[in-house]
């Protein structure tokens, strides 16, 4: 770990990275690629040791309120959070005023934060987005290492609706022959129903490869599935665009599914949703009693 301060926090789309790097392992994991011009290790975590205060400053000069994201490239609640405070000092930020919030995230530590996250969505609106790959709990240890397991998640996505923040499921991504299964979709899907998931998200049925994290990628299927790489190798070749086989057959069901089972599905609609900043004060929605 080590500290950076920095100018400013949040993007033209109102996102931001409260860290620079993530330890919890995942090895398919795009943030490792080099385009991304990371001049450290990506466990040696940066703390953007001044990022509460630049949000509130780049909040107070905010013409109208919106929604605000985070999680994108890091992970808001790494193992780091617990000590330092910042992705709750943020949430703190936004909810004194007024701002809507989207967090995406694999870790259980968000359920820390739900009396803020409670409190933004009654004013505003919290989205709490989970990302699902994996519905074998033993194969996301693999794939996932340092996180917790799926089944725990989905207890965090419960926990959020029995306290009616709403949720969408990142189900991606899907790694050939290793997660491209119906029978691993159709697992996630049901977690995601019994849930009651508003949506879900999946950009495809495969993942992206470039320099940086198909190196570290590769090493990880040579070290858990022997063979795997050799495979990769022949069939993608250098691709950036890696397409499982039975990608668009797995698509489709992924769609019928949601369709079938009333979840939102589609990447424009969904993000339609993610970016609307819902007021519920002029709404009329909020009521002191």
């Amino acid at each position: 770990m080590h500290y950076k301060k920095y100018k400013s926090i949040l993007s033209a789309s109102n996102g931001m990275n409260i860290y620079r790097g993530c330890t919890h392992g995942c090895i398919y994991c795009d943030s490792r690629s080099k385009c991304y011009q990371m001049d450290h290790d990506f466990e040696d975590i940066e703390v953007k040791e001044n990022a509460p205060d630049m949000l509130l400053t780049a909040l107070r000069k905010k013409r109208a309120r919106c929604m605000i994201g985070t999680g994108a490239m890091c992970d808001p609640y790494i193992p780091l959070e617990k000590e330092l405070m910042h992705t709750r000092q943020c949430l703190e930020h936004i909810d004194r005023l007024g701002f809507g919030v989207t967090i995406l995230t694999k870790s259980d530590l968000v359920l820390r934060d739900i009396d803020l996250l409670k409190s933004i969505n009654n004013k505003s609106k919290a989205v709490v987005q989970m990302t699902l790959t994996t519905f074998d709990d033993d194969l996301c240890r693999i794939v996932e290492p340092n996180v917790c397991p799926t089944s725990r998640r989905f207890e965090v996505l419960c926990q959020m609706r029995d306290a009616g923040i709403p949720t969408v499921v990142w189900l991606c991504p899907i790694l050939p022959f290793i997660n491209d299964s119906e029978d691993n979709l159709r697992g996630i899907l049901k977690y995601c129903k019994d849930a009651d998931v508003h949506a879900v998200l999946l950009f495809g049925v495969g993942m992206t490869l470039r320099e940086g994290n198909r190196e570290y990628y590769y090493s990880k299927l040579d070290e858990h599935f022997p063979g795997l790489r050799e495979k990769y190798e022949k069939k993608y070749r250098d691709s950036y665009s890696v397409s499982c086989p039975k990608g668009k057959s797995l698509m489709r069901f992924v769609y019928d599914e949601c369709q079938r089972l009333g979840i939102m599905c589609g990447t424009k609609k969904v993000f339609a949703y993610l970016n609307k900043f819902e007021d519920k004060f002029s709404a009329g929605q909020f009521s002191l009693f």
